[in-house]
Formats: structure tokens, C-alpha cells, sequence
């Protein structure tokens, strides 16, 4: 398996994670009960924690595409490029750092560890086009 294709595995893992605290957070806020209905009448997610789990998976859904073509484009045209391997490296590592400070609402570093993140965007991209 190329590291491309070990990234866009390894980025399932941080997506379970993601949807996991979101989840576990959403059933302790508003009970295992109505978290099995169909949910027609919608509930404010009002717990602090609560939101910021919301936000920042939302948040990782808005990057997780982009870094899934990357690393696809990456392993079908040029397997093994540092730029698209580093690129990688360093999203993946913010991704994982972004969820806890986010949760925990670390003022200033969660947006330069974004910011980190998708710099290694960036990197993966030039690897690819150039």
C-alpha cells in the first residue's frame, strides 16, 4: 500500500474520531432515546462541548475531500513525492491536534494549527501539479 492510500485510510480513522466525540456528546446531552427517533423536531445544541464537536466536524468535512483527491491524484500520478508524503504528514497531525484544542477551546492555537493544516494542503497540491 502506497502512502497515499495509507493517508486516505488513516484519514477514516480521524474522521471516526471526529464523528465519534460529536456522537457520544450529542447522546449525553440529549439521551440515548430521542438520539434513536427520527429526529423530526429539531433540539438546539446548547451544551458548550456539545457545539464545538459539531463545528469542528463540520469543520473537518470542509477539508477531508480535498485531502481524499489529493492523496488520490497523488498515488495515480506521482506515488511517493515528498511534497503530496510532507503535505500529508502535517494535515494529518493538525487534524488530529485540531479536535481537543477545539473541544477544549484553545483560543489562538486552534486557528494556527488550521492554518497548519492547510499549508500541508497546499504542499500535497504543488507535489501534484508540479
Amino acid at each position: 500500500m502506497t502512502f497515499e492510500l495509507g493517508l486516505m485510510m488513516g484519514s477514516l480513522v480521524l474522521f471516526s474520531l471526529y464523528l465519534g466525540a460529536q456522537s457520544t456528546l450529542y447522546r449525553w446531552r440529549h439521551g440515548l432515546m430521542f438520539a434513536q427517533t427520527a429526529r423530526d423536531e429539531t433540539v438546539e445544541s446548547d451544551g458548550v462541548f456539545l457545539g464545538r464537536a459539531e463545528r469542528a466536524l463540520r469543520n473537518f468535512l470542509e477539508t477531508w475531500p480535498a485531502l481524499i483527491i489529493l492523496a488520490l491524484v497523488g498515488h495515480l500520478v506521482v506515488p511517493g513525492d515528498p511534497l503530496v508524503f510532507w503535505g500529508g504528514i502535517i494535515w494529518f497531525v493538525c487534524r488530529l491536534a485540531y479536535l481537543p484544542l477545539y473541544l477544549f477551546g484553545v483560543f489562538m492555537v486552534r486557528s494556527l494549527v488550521w492554518f497548519t493544516g492547510a499549508i500541508g494542503l497546499a504542499l500535497m497540491f504543488f507535489g501534484v501539479l508540479f
